[in-house]
């Protein structure tokens, strides 16, 4: 068994971490200009003028079973969908709000779809709630909203209540967490207490956990859906560390404890999280697929991103790097879910990562560069029964204590592990090399 142990977690993360891969789904009216989730703040587009995508919204192509069909096939276990992202237009048919899908062309419930496909695949349930709300009348101004440098800005922000609008978060995580079954995670977005503005603009208080009471919300959120999962951006601690847009070089630990955590890295595909008509970073095959072995080889999930566009279907670059890790899982999954960081007696050689099973009979070698006939093991000689390719099944024979053939010159080592494979690399992205220990 896994001798790993991280910090307990008040929800039931066992499912999440044998699961290892999710689809994060950020969608909202930013999709219309297709200049990122961030346009409003980004561009510091008036209400007024922001009120064009939300008449004009009407997503004809959106099947979300047709997401949830391309999520399941790429090895994705679950999925996280923005209920409401930043600027505050909500997803779901909320009685708090009339600034909802619902009334827009779309004309239903997007979430309820959205829930509805997923589940039928089989995929664990998570909604994405984000904190800020750019829309909101009682959202305080700060130096993160669209009005922040607005000559009147002082003005416009007399009179918000930042009381009435936690009574509001409030209102449709109860909405969220009551209406649409079991759901599994909860990913909040996100805090800022110390994002403050100088000057004459020091009343541009950043928000944090008592600006969103965040122990109320979260303490609701546990009494309607007890075990579910929560992620840590209110500011106070819960099941999952959520490090974004960034690779890990290590397994996450506590920063005050030092204890190892339950964490998820979330990624997009491109540049952006919405989606955005002429970003041009998208992230090439291989790196795709050593995302994924990197973030499990140290103990992490992976949460990637689609921005599905405007008519409510996923463009043809996104449905390519699903086709990636379609390709890929449908034959090396088994050495990502149930898998985690390798036991610290084994060391990857160069250019490779090891994963584990958590039971701890099966090792797994990821090739990231395929080296030539032979791939040597210090240290494990006597420690594995039978060696295979994981996508064929094809046996990979070995030798200990030196290579075959090349012994003259070559320095013996009783405890080196010797790998013979194949002069051509198998067409496989990443070849996996499965370890059965003795």
């Amino acid at each position: 068994m896994s001798s790993y142990v991280t910090r307990k977690t008040p929800g039931d993360t066992e499912w999440f971490t044998a699961s290892r891969f999710g689809m994060f789904i950020h969608w909202g009216l930013y999709a219309l200009p297709a200049r990122h989730e961030w346009v409003k703040n980004r561009e510091e587009i008036p209400e007024a003028h922001y009120q064009k995508y939300f008449e004009h919204f009407n997503p004809d192509l959106y099947d979300p079973k047709d997401w949830a069909r391309q999520a399941k096939a790429a090895g994705m276990k679950y999925a996280v969908f923005t209920t409401k992202h930043h600027e505050g237009f909500c997803m779901f048919d909320s009685q708090y709000t009339d600034y909802k899908c619902t009334n827009t062309q779309a004309g239903r419930d997007l979430v309820r779809e959205y829930v509805d496909a997923f589940r039928a695949e089989g995929l664990h349930i998570g909604f994405y709630y984000s904190l800020i709300d750019w829309h909101h009348p009682d959202f305080p101004i700060d130096m993160l909203h669209p009005r922040r440098d607005d000559p009147d800005a002082k003005q416009q922000n007399e009179g918000r209540d930042m009381r009435k609008y936690a009574e509001y978060m409030r209102n449709q995580v109860r909405e969220l967490l009551t209406n649409y079954g079991k759901i599994d995670i909860l990913w909040f977005d996100f805090s800022y207490s110390n994002n403050n503005g100088v000057g004459d603009k020091a009343w541009m208080k950043g928000k944090g956990k008592d600006d969103w009471e965040a122990e109320k919300l979260i303490a609701l959120a546990r009494e309607l859906q007890p075990g579910i999962i929560i992620d840590n951006r209110t500011e106070i601690e819960q099941d999952i560390f959520t490090p974004e847009q960034q690779q890990p070089m290590e397994w996450v630990r506590h920063p005050e404890t030092g204890e190892l955590v339950v964490w998820e890295a979330c990624q997009t595909f491109s540049g952006s999280w919405g989606y955005h008509r002429d970003e041009s970073t998208w992230k090439s095959p291989e790196m795709l697929i050593r995302m994924l072995v990197n973030t499990v080889s140290l103990g992490g999930n992976l949460l990637m991103n689609v921005g599905p566009t405007a008519r409510g279907y996923l463009d043809a670059r996104a449905e390519a790097a699903l086709k990636v890790y379609a390709d890929w899982m449908k034959y090396n999954s088994r050495s990502i879910y149930g898998c985690t960081m390798a036991e610290p007696e084994f060391k990857a050689p160069a250019d490779c990562r090891f994963t584990q099973s958590v039971d701890g009979k099966r090792l797994y070698l990821h090739l990231f560069a395929y080296p030539f006939i032979h791939v040597l093991l210090p240290g494990m000689a006597g420690k594995v029964e039978y060696a295979q390719f994981l996508h064929d099944g094809s046996e990979v024979r070995f030798s200990e204590g030196g290579m075959e053939h090349f012994g003259e010159g070559v320095p013996r080592d009783k405890d080196l592990l010797v790998l013979n494979i194949p002069p051509v690399k198998p067409n496989v992205l990443v070849p996996v090399i499965e370890l059965f220990l003795k």
